[in-house]
Protein backbone atom coordinates (compact mmCIF):
# COMPACT_ATOMS: atom_id res chain seq x y z
CA UNK A 1 0.00 0.00 0.00
CA UNK A 2 1.39 3.37 -1.00
CA UNK A 3 0.92 6.56 0.95
CA UNK A 4 0.65 9.91 -0.78
CA UNK A 5 2.92 12.67 0.45
CA UNK A 6 1.06 14.39 3.25
CA UNK A 7 1.39 16.62 6.26
CA UNK A 8 3.32 15.85 9.43
CA UNK A 9 2.24 13.07 11.79
CA UNK A 10 0.14 11.25 9.15
CA UNK A 11 2.39 8.21 9.02
CA UNK A 12 2.96 8.20 12.75
CA UNK A 13 -0.79 8.27 13.36
CA UNK A 14 -1.31 5.38 10.98
CA UNK A 15 1.46 3.36 12.61
CA UNK A 16 0.00 3.75 16.07
CA UNK A 17 -3.51 2.93 14.90
CA UNK A 18 -2.51 -0.62 13.95
CA UNK A 19 -0.49 -1.52 17.03
CA UNK A 20 -1.60 -4.27 19.36
CA UNK A 21 0.66 -3.02 22.14
CA UNK A 22 0.37 0.08 24.33
CA UNK A 23 2.04 3.06 22.65
CA UNK A 24 1.59 6.72 23.41
CA UNK A 25 4.02 7.88 20.75
CA UNK A 26 6.31 6.51 18.06
CA UNK A 27 9.64 6.66 19.92
CA UNK A 28 11.66 3.53 20.77
CA UNK A 29 10.00 1.31 23.33
CA UNK A 30 10.15 -2.31 24.46
CA UNK A 31 9.00 -4.87 27.00
CA UNK A 32 10.68 -8.19 27.60
CA UNK A 33 13.13 -9.98 25.31
CA UNK A 34 11.73 -9.35 21.80
CA UNK A 35 14.41 -8.24 19.34
CA UNK A 36 14.60 -7.08 15.70
CA UNK A 37 17.79 -7.58 13.68
CA UNK A 38 19.23 -8.18 10.19
CA UNK A 39 17.07 -5.59 8.44
CA UNK A 40 17.55 -5.61 4.65
CA UNK A 41 15.89 -3.12 2.28
CA UNK A 42 15.78 -3.84 -1.46
CA UNK A 43 18.63 -6.32 -1.23
CA UNK A 44 20.88 -3.62 0.23
CA UNK A 45 20.64 -1.43 -2.90
CA UNK A 46 19.25 2.11 -3.26
CA UNK A 47 15.68 2.35 -4.53
CA UNK A 48 15.93 4.09 -7.91
CA UNK A 49 12.71 5.31 -9.53
CA UNK A 50 12.15 6.90 -12.95
CA UNK A 51 10.26 10.12 -13.67
CA UNK A 52 6.85 8.45 -13.98
CA UNK A 53 7.56 4.98 -12.67
CA UNK A 54 7.30 2.99 -9.48
CA UNK A 55 9.41 0.39 -7.70
CA UNK A 56 8.15 -2.44 -5.52
CA UNK A 57 10.77 -3.56 -3.02
CA UNK A 58 11.11 -6.18 -0.31
CA UNK A 59 12.04 -5.40 3.29
CA UNK A 60 13.04 -8.32 5.50
CA UNK A 61 14.17 -8.62 9.11
CA UNK A 62 14.69 -11.21 11.83
CA UNK A 63 12.57 -11.25 14.99
CA UNK A 64 13.41 -13.25 18.11
CA UNK A 65 11.42 -13.87 21.30
CA UNK A 66 11.78 -16.74 23.77
CA UNK A 67 8.06 -17.50 23.49
CA UNK A 68 7.97 -17.32 19.69
CA UNK A 69 6.97 -14.48 17.34
CA UNK A 70 3.34 -13.37 17.08
CA UNK A 71 3.57 -10.64 14.42
CA UNK A 72 5.70 -7.80 13.06
CA UNK A 73 5.35 -4.66 10.99
CA UNK A 74 7.59 -2.16 9.25
CA UNK A 75 6.83 1.28 7.82
CA UNK A 76 9.12 3.20 5.46
CA UNK A 77 9.31 6.96 5.92
CA UNK A 78 11.18 10.16 5.11
CA UNK A 79 11.70 12.73 7.83
CA UNK A 80 13.40 13.41 11.13
CA UNK A 81 11.16 10.86 12.87
CA UNK A 82 7.98 9.03 12.00
CA UNK A 83 5.74 11.49 13.87
CA UNK A 84 7.06 14.24 11.58
CA UNK A 85 7.39 12.23 8.37
CA UNK A 86 6.57 13.97 5.11
CA UNK A 87 6.20 10.77 3.06
CA UNK A 88 6.18 7.03 3.54
CA UNK A 89 4.99 3.59 2.52
CA UNK A 90 3.07 0.91 4.36
CA UNK A 91 3.41 -2.78 3.45
CA UNK A 92 1.35 -3.96 0.47
CA UNK A 93 -0.28 -6.67 2.61
CA UNK A 94 -3.97 -6.33 3.44
CA UNK A 95 -3.25 -5.56 7.11
CA UNK A 96 -0.06 -3.55 6.58
CA UNK A 97 2.01 -6.14 8.43
CA UNK A 98 4.93 -8.35 7.44
CA UNK A 99 4.55 -12.06 6.75
CA UNK A 100 6.61 -13.93 9.35
CA UNK A 101 8.03 -17.38 8.63
CA UNK A 102 9.10 -19.50 11.59
CA UNK A 103 12.78 -20.49 11.59
CA UNK A 104 12.69 -22.20 14.98
CA UNK A 105 10.83 -21.94 18.30
CA UNK A 106 12.21 -18.47 19.09
CA UNK A 107 13.05 -16.95 15.67
CA UNK A 108 11.10 -15.83 12.59
CA UNK A 109 12.04 -14.12 9.35
CA UNK A 110 9.53 -11.38 8.52
CA UNK A 111 9.09 -9.93 5.01
CA UNK A 112 6.83 -7.49 3.21
CA UNK A 113 6.76 -5.59 -0.08
CA UNK A 114 6.37 -1.83 -0.40
CA UNK A 115 5.80 0.39 -3.41
CA UNK A 116 7.46 3.77 -4.00
CA UNK A 117 5.94 5.71 -6.90
CA UNK A 118 6.68 9.01 -8.61
CA UNK A 119 4.09 11.74 -7.95
CA UNK A 120 2.56 9.64 -5.16
CA UNK A 121 4.84 9.01 -2.19
CA UNK A 122 7.86 10.24 -4.17
CA UNK A 123 8.39 13.94 -4.89
CA UNK A 124 11.71 15.69 -5.39
CA UNK A 125 11.86 16.95 -1.82
CA UNK A 126 11.93 13.43 -0.35
CA UNK A 127 14.78 12.05 -2.48
CA UNK A 128 17.72 10.83 -0.40
CA UNK A 129 17.73 9.16 3.00
CA UNK A 130 14.69 7.17 4.17
CA UNK A 131 14.23 5.13 7.36
CA UNK A 132 12.48 1.97 8.48
CA UNK A 133 10.22 2.10 11.56
CA UNK A 134 9.54 -1.39 12.91
CA UNK A 135 7.65 -3.19 15.64
CA UNK A 136 7.41 -6.85 16.62
CA UNK A 137 5.49 -8.74 19.30
CA UNK A 138 6.14 -12.11 20.93
CA UNK A 139 3.51 -14.68 21.77
CA UNK A 140 3.86 -13.70 25.44
CA UNK A 141 2.98 -10.06 24.56
CA UNK A 142 6.57 -8.85 24.93
CA UNK A 143 7.36 -6.34 22.20
CA UNK A 144 9.97 -4.03 20.74
CA UNK A 145 9.38 -0.84 18.77
CA UNK A 146 12.20 0.98 16.91
CA UNK A 147 12.07 4.43 15.34
CA UNK A 148 14.88 3.69 12.90
CA UNK A 149 16.11 0.12 12.44
CA UNK A 150 17.57 0.79 8.98
CA UNK A 151 18.28 3.64 6.58
CA UNK A 152 18.23 3.46 2.78
CA UNK A 153 18.35 5.78 -0.23
CA UNK A 154 15.43 6.64 -2.51
CA UNK A 155 16.98 8.08 -5.67
CA UNK A 156 15.91 9.89 -8.85
CA UNK A 157 16.94 7.87 -11.92
CA UNK A 158 19.75 9.58 -13.86
CA UNK A 159 20.62 9.64 -17.57
CA UNK A 160 23.81 10.78 -19.29
CA UNK A 161 24.62 11.35 -22.97
CA UNK A 162 27.80 12.07 -24.95
CA UNK A 163 28.72 13.15 -28.46
CA UNK A 164 32.26 13.74 -29.72
CA UNK A 165 32.72 15.61 -33.02
CA UNK A 166 33.85 15.95 -35.72
CA UNK A 167 33.99 12.31 -36.77
CA UNK A 168 36.35 11.27 -38.25
CA UNK A 169 39.02 13.70 -37.06
CA UNK A 170 42.67 14.30 -37.87
CA UNK A 171 45.24 13.33 -35.26
CA UNK A 172 46.06 16.33 -33.08
CA UNK A 173 42.92 18.21 -34.10
CA UNK A 174 40.39 19.48 -31.58
CA UNK A 175 37.41 17.37 -30.60
CA UNK A 176 34.35 18.96 -29.02
CA UNK A 177 32.62 16.65 -26.57
CA UNK A 178 29.07 17.54 -25.57
CA UNK A 179 26.49 15.80 -23.43
CA UNK A 180 23.77 16.22 -20.84
CA UNK A 181 23.12 14.93 -17.33
CA UNK A 182 19.44 14.64 -16.48
CA UNK A 183 17.50 13.00 -13.68
CA UNK A 184 13.93 12.10 -12.87
CA UNK A 185 11.81 15.06 -11.87
CA UNK A 186 9.19 13.36 -9.71
CA UNK A 187 7.23 16.58 -9.35
CA UNK A 188 6.79 17.16 -13.08
CA UNK A 189 6.83 13.58 -14.37
CA UNK A 190 9.76 14.18 -16.74
CA UNK A 191 13.57 14.39 -16.82
CA UNK A 192 15.29 17.67 -15.95
CA UNK A 193 18.90 18.83 -16.15
CA UNK A 194 21.08 18.30 -13.08
CA UNK A 195 22.97 21.57 -12.66
CA UNK A 196 26.45 22.27 -11.27
CA UNK A 197 27.52 18.63 -11.04
CA UNK A 198 31.10 17.39 -11.63
CA UNK A 199 31.25 14.85 -14.45
CA UNK A 200 34.35 13.04 -15.68
CA UNK A 201 35.26 12.94 -19.36
CA UNK A 202 36.86 9.56 -20.02
CA UNK A 203 38.59 7.87 -22.96
CA UNK A 204 39.08 4.20 -23.87
CA UNK A 205 41.59 3.51 -26.61
CA UNK A 206 40.61 0.89 -29.18
CA UNK A 207 41.85 -2.48 -27.92
CA UNK A 208 41.74 -1.42 -24.26
CA UNK A 209 39.16 -2.67 -21.75
CA UNK A 210 39.25 0.30 -19.37
CA UNK A 211 38.53 4.03 -19.44
CA UNK A 212 40.98 6.74 -18.34
CA UNK A 213 39.77 10.07 -16.98
CA UNK A 214 40.91 13.04 -19.05
CA UNK A 215 39.31 15.89 -17.10
CA UNK A 216 36.33 16.84 -14.95
CA UNK A 217 33.64 19.11 -16.37
CA UNK A 218 30.73 20.74 -14.50
CA UNK A 219 27.21 20.75 -15.87
CA UNK A 220 25.66 24.13 -16.63
CA UNK A 221 22.33 25.40 -15.27
CA UNK A 222 20.45 23.05 -17.62
CA UNK A 223 22.62 20.00 -17.04
CA UNK A 224 24.54 20.37 -20.29
CA UNK A 225 28.22 19.47 -20.73
CA UNK A 226 30.76 20.78 -23.20
CA UNK A 227 34.54 20.64 -23.41
CA UNK A 228 37.36 20.10 -25.90
CA UNK A 229 40.27 17.66 -26.17
CA UNK A 230 43.00 16.88 -28.69
CA UNK A 231 42.40 13.74 -30.74
CA UNK A 232 45.25 11.28 -30.24
CA UNK A 233 44.03 7.81 -31.24
CA UNK A 234 40.99 5.80 -32.24
CA UNK A 235 38.75 5.13 -29.30
CA UNK A 236 35.66 5.84 -27.26
CA UNK A 237 34.76 8.97 -25.32
CA UNK A 238 32.20 9.00 -22.53
CA UNK A 239 31.02 11.09 -19.62
CA UNK A 240 30.78 9.44 -16.17
CA UNK A 241 28.89 10.78 -13.14
CA UNK A 242 29.74 9.49 -9.65
CA UNK A 243 26.25 10.10 -8.22
CA UNK A 244 24.94 11.84 -5.10
CA UNK A 245 22.72 10.81 -2.19
CA UNK A 246 19.62 11.68 -4.25
CA UNK A 247 20.81 10.53 -7.69
CA UNK A 248 22.58 7.30 -8.74
CA UNK A 249 25.86 7.08 -10.62
CA UNK A 250 25.62 6.78 -14.40
CA UNK A 251 27.98 6.56 -17.37
CA UNK A 252 27.16 7.33 -20.98
CA UNK A 253 27.70 4.71 -23.64
CA UNK A 254 31.05 5.37 -25.33
CA UNK A 255 31.05 7.41 -28.55
CA UNK A 256 33.62 6.05 -31.02
CA UNK A 257 35.92 8.50 -32.82
CA UNK A 258 38.03 7.50 -35.82
CA UNK A 259 41.34 9.38 -35.84
CA UNK A 260 42.92 9.71 -39.29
Amino acid sequence: MRMRVAGTAVIGTLALSVLAVPAAHAADDSRGDTKISNVVVNGGKPVVVSATGSKTITVSFTVTDNSGVAWAQGILYHGSDIDHADSGAVANSSDGRSACTKVNATTSTCKATYTLAAQENLINAVAGGWKVWAIAQGKDNDFVKKENVKTFQAQRLSKLTVNASPEPVKKGATLTVTGALTRANWDAGKYSGYAAQPVKLQFRKTGSSSYTTLKTVKTDSKGNLKTTVKASADGYYRYSFAGTSTTPAVSAAGDFVDVK
